[in-house]
């Protein structure tokens, strides 16, 4: 599996670059330290289906990008838990987290650098 990040086009990354500027980034260090003090809150993987599938953080709940606002309210109806998402290397993620914010979330997270960086920090996974 290669963890090297893939490029994107221009567009995609300009709307990635305007929803950080309201989304709150946190390291996989200071998720892991906010685990050991108590507060990990939901970790949710927001890539597609096929990618969880082959593997995800250990305790994550799966609400892949084309469904996350459909289905967030369902899954998780308190609109004040903390939530981490996370994608491939933190883009789709800080777009859903952006979205999440417009739809009253306010404790929400996009993961840096996403799955690459949880499994090159070797965390446990799922499969």
């Amino acid at each position: 599996m290669s963890t090297a990040p893939k490029s994107h086009h221009p567009a995609f990354l300009a709307l990635v670059e305007d929803a950080k500027t309201r989304v709150r980034e946190i390291t996989v260090d200071e998720h892991q330290a906010q685990s050991a003090s108590g507060d990990p809150g939901i970790l949710i993987d927001t890539r597609e289906e096929s990618e969880w599938a082959a593997g995800h953080a250990q305790g994550a709940l799966w609400l892949g990008k084309g469904i996350i606002e459909r289905d967030i309210e369902a899954k998780v109806p308190d609109p004040n838990a903390k939530l981490i998402l996370y994608c491939g290397g933190g883009f789709r993620s800080a777009i859903a987290a952006d979205n999440l914010q417009k739809m009253g979330y306010t404790n929400v997270l996009s993961l840096a650098g996403g799955w690459r960086a949880w499994t090159g920090a070797n965390l446990p996974i799922e499969k």
